[in-house]
């Protein structure tokens, strides 16, 4: 017999979603009686989410408060280099073990995406989903696994390299050829393409951040 109980609320889950899609951006303080009004979660769930987020280093500590965490350049070098060999092998994989329905969501996630150049925000959104996507067509749980850790920090930088002038088309010009690799089942070509577009996406955050000081 059903206890009529509403599921629990995942505190965790919740605030690293926020996070992810940008409702508290590096620098922002998180206040426990807030997170819990916002989420409809009491305050203790609340309390072991953040102590959990804080020892995954996403929080970090601002006199007694504790914010949203950030990245320095150095951390964001290191990051990329370890996302572009990871994103790469996926790639590789998919182009072997994708499936045909799976190759063709890959298509047609590009072609919906031409809608949204004008959007930054929501292109992050529909970029991550992509990337996601290669990440499940290769059909490896461990290197998702990986993945999922790599892209929880990438929720840590500021802006998106998606946000400068004219990245929009060429990011998406750059997902194409990804997904022709794969949909060729040449593995090679589909992790040299996903490493080129990852660091084509690097040197634009090193301009657009060297523009801003």
């Amino acid at each position: 017999m059903a206890s009529g109980k509403a599921p629990q609320k995942d505190a965790y889950a919740l605030i690293l979603q926020a996070i992810d899609r940008g409702l508290y951006r590096p620098g922002d303080r998180l206040v426990e009686s807030e997170l819990a009004e916002r989420f409809g979660v009491s305050r203790t769930p609340i309390r072991e989410a953040l102590q959990r987020l804080e020892t995954q280093g996403l929080l970090a500590r601002d006199g007694r408060s504790l914010i949203v965490a950030s990245l320095d350049h150095g951390q964001m070098a290191q990051l990329y280099v370890v996302r572009a060999e990871l994103e790469g092998l996926a790639a590789r994989l998919a182009a072997q073990h994708a499936s045909p329905e799976e190759i063709r969501v890959m298509q047609e996630m590009v072609a919906a995406d031409q809608a949204l150049v004008s959007d930054p925000d929501a292109l992050a959104l529909a970029n991550r989903r992509f990337h996601r996507q290669i990440h499940l067509a290769s059909h490896n749980t461990y290197l998702v696994q990986q993945l999922d850790l790599v892209h929880r920090s990438m929720a840590l930088m500021a802006t998106t390299s998606l946000a400068a002038e004219g990245r929009g088309p060429v990011a998406l010009e750059e997902h194409s050829e990804i997904v022709a690799a794969i949909a060729a089942r040449d593995g090679d070509r589909a992790a040299q393409a996903l490493k080129d577009h990852l660091s084509t996406a690097f040197e634009v955050r090193l301009k657009e951040e060297a523009a801003s000081i």
